[in-house]
């Protein structure tokens, strides 16, 4: 009994210590249908250094992210999965960014500045950044095995959670997890 008493005692001091904690592990029993594939990460885990570019070239990193939550996806544009979700994505961006929260996008790979330009206007997108991982990188570094990989980072710039694949990012389930990891009322 004394040691069911820690355990509780325990998880509640954390849990008050760290908000955050306890919406994450709330975000993750929220899930549902495709959404179940999104795993959190008992520990966070470090997000990767490497540069990036904007679509013109300039270099960019996740440190210009550090202080908001970042919903970080790794695409191609001969992705048909990509192409699918990429929609869904900036809806999120629409609803949910500013300045705690941001969707980015990182075409990984050989996609070229003019197929990736074409590929968000063929799809109606113009609110998430072009950015490139021409010799994949950041992709390398954190570890993406397949596409579309995306990555969900605190303000820490630390991954607390990670899908493989494409998933309804626009379903009501998406963002009451996003509301929860957010910090915002999930009642609609």
């Amino acid at each position: 009994m004394k040691k069911i008493l820690a355990v509780l005692l325990y998880t509640g001091l954390v849990t008050l210590a760290n908000p955050a904690l306890a919406d994450l592990a709330k975000a993750e029993a929220m899930r549902e249908g495709d959404m179940k594939k999104l795993t959190f990460h008992s520990d966070t885990q470090p997000a990767g250094t490497a540069e990036f570019t904007t679509f013109d070239g300039e270099p960019v990193s996740l440190e210009q992210y550090k202080g908001k939550w970042v919903l970080l996806n790794f695409w191609a544009t001969w992705c048909a999965p990509c192409r699918k979700e990429m929609p869904m994505l900036s809806e999120l961006q629409t609803e949910f960014g500013g300045e705690d929260f941001d969707v980015v996008t990182i075409a990984t790979g050989r996609n070229p500045p003019p197929a990736m330009k074409a590929f968000f206007d063929e799809i109606g997108v113009d609110n998430l950044p072009l950015y490139r991982d021409p010799k994949s990188a950041l992709a390398r570094e954190m570890g993406v095995l397949g596409l579309p990989i995306t990555v969900i980072l605190n303000p820490d710039g630390q991954e607390v959670a990670r899908m493989r694949g494409d998933a309804d990012w626009a379903s009501d389930n998406a963002k009451d997890i996003l509301r929860m990891i957010l910090g915002k009322d999930t009642a609609g």
